[in-house]
């Protein structure tokens, strides 16, 4: 498993962040296939150009103002330049630099990672020469209109050029299960909980990473290493005891696991940041649970109630059908041990991979079924799939004209997948590569200007077979 870099966007109000942040997802080669219903408004995205691949954080996107959980500017600043790979300062190209923009700036600085000043709305009447903005002391300054797509490619360009390189860590048998979720939902005690159970907890891990929590236990004779987030709380007058969602230190431990367990105060349920987190856990390809906790606190608790909320979580919930629902108390150990056998069964479908000619199977069935529409004269042709990796399961399609395929059709094709083998649990990822593409890379591979991947491996065997 990698950890991919993250690249937080930071900046005042009102200077184009978010629309930045939705430009340079939105106007990348869709190289995961997008589908409606996902949940609108994240704050997080993994970016990719084929070869290299980031989490993009918008900063300005965790809450609204008036939320008591939302993080101050500087508190968003000190936290991406602690935990972020690269920081893009954001300023508005019509106003000069205020006192803020330099404390912000100063403060980027001091971290010693890369920083980019992207001087954005270049477009409006009265934007400001860029020597105005050298006074900030960021040596690297683009010019960029969000608003009119001017400048992106330059500033995705420069971001590939600035994050680390990735180093896959050396696999392991461990299974990191990671409780993620708003605070004061109860995650730390299903932590202790869930180590408490445990005849033999192996050790107490010292963290690695700041302010998340771990140890580590034995289950029917698998190594699992808990991961908990709890313990980031507000700084400085705020109530004590108050944690701080912090989207950054979440991406943290969801990064490291390999299952989460997201988990709901069965008190206050569905609210738009338990979506943001389901969201970011299906975007990084991890397994997800969503976990209904302090069920001992519903008065008249039976399975009538259970029923009648699950459909209610389930809507709400739409975007991540495939991820299972487990209600539980820590007070009482309801369904606490049960966790730990759902993380075991997820873990072993993640690992699942699929032969070649049933996946062609499975795709022909389709095309059969429902054709893919398309233009006049311009219809996508589905040739061949393959699953070129596991956890997640990540199948790679091979056709022409691909580009004009519906996000339905996509959504049609994983149902598909889905339903002639269980994935329950994790998300299952999609790519799509034209003709025009693979003629380019065998040209290129026999040239020798490309390496020869596993991916190109797979996709030969794959032509053999069908």
């Amino acid at each position: 498993m990698s950890k991919l870099p993250t690249v937080a966007i930071v900046g005042q109000t009102n200077v184009g962040k978010s629309s930045l942040f939705n430009r340079l997802y939105g106007s990348q080669e869709a190289i995961v296939a997008r589908e409606a219903g996902t949940t609108r408004d994240n704050v997080i995205r993994r970016i990719s150009d084929g070869e290299k691949s980031f989490w993009l954080v918008d900063t300005a996107g965790l809450k609204d103002a008036e939320d008591e959980f939302e993080a101050s500017i500087q508190e968003q600043i000190s936290e991406a330049t602690e935990l972020a790979d690269v920081i893009l300062v954001v300023v508005d190209s019509t106003i000069y630099p205020s006192d803020q923009d330099r404390r912000i700036a100063k403060t980027a600085l001091k971290s010693k990672k890369p920083v980019i000043l992207v001087c954005n709305k270049v477009d409006l009447k009265g934007s400001l020469a860029i020597d105005e903005f050298r006074r900030l002391g960021i040596k690297k300054i683009l010019q960029t209109s969000a608003e009119h797509n001017q400048g992106l490619g330059t500033l995705r360009t420069t971001i590939y050029s600035e994050i680390p390189v990735v180093h896959e860590t050396e696999p392991d048998e461990v299974l990191r299960i990671a409780l993620i979720g708003r605070p004061n939902v109860g995650k730390s005690h299903l932590f202790n909980t869930l180590a408490g159970k445990q005849q033999a907890i192996v050790a107490n891990v010292a963290g690695t990473t700041r302010d998340v929590n771990r140890v580590a236990v034995r289950y029917h004779s698998r190594d699992i290493e808990l991961l908990d987030t709890a313990g980031v709380r507000r700084s400085g007058k705020q109530e004590v005891g108050i944690e701080k969602f912090s989207v950054l230190r979440t991406l943290q431990a969801i990064e490291e696991a390999d299952i989460c367990l997201l988990l709901m105060d069965v008190n206050e349920l569905n609210t738009q940041l338990d979506q943001k987190l389901a969201g970011m856990i299906k975007e990084a390809g991890r397994g997800l649970v969503i976990v209904v906790s302090k069920w001992d606190s519903v008065e008249g608790r039976d399975a009538y109630t259970r029923d009648a909320l699950a459909p209610q979580i389930s809507r709400n919930f739409a975007f991540v059908p495939w991820a299972p629902l487990i209600f539980t108390s820590s007070v009482t150990g309801q369904n606490v041990t049960k966790l730990f056998d759902i993380a075991l069964q997820i873990d072993e479908r993640r690992q699942h991979q699929l032969k070649t000619t049933e996946l062609n199977k499975i795709l022909q069935a389709c095309v059969r079924k429902h054709p893919p529409a398309g233009l006049k004269n311009t219809m996508p042709k589905l040739r061949y799939m393959v699953q070129t990796d596991q956890s997640p399961p990540w199948f790679v399609i091979f056709g022409a004209n691909l580009k004009f395929l519906h996000w339905s059709y996509k959504r049609y094709l994983e149902r598909s997948v889905r339903d002639a083998h269980d994935f329950t649990g994790t998300p299952i990822m999609f790519s799509f590569r034209d003709e025009k593409q693979i003629k380019s890379n065998r040209q290129r591979v026999a040239e020798g200007k490309e390496p020869v991947t596993k991916a190109y491996k797979q996709r030969k065997d794959a032509e053999q077979e069908s």
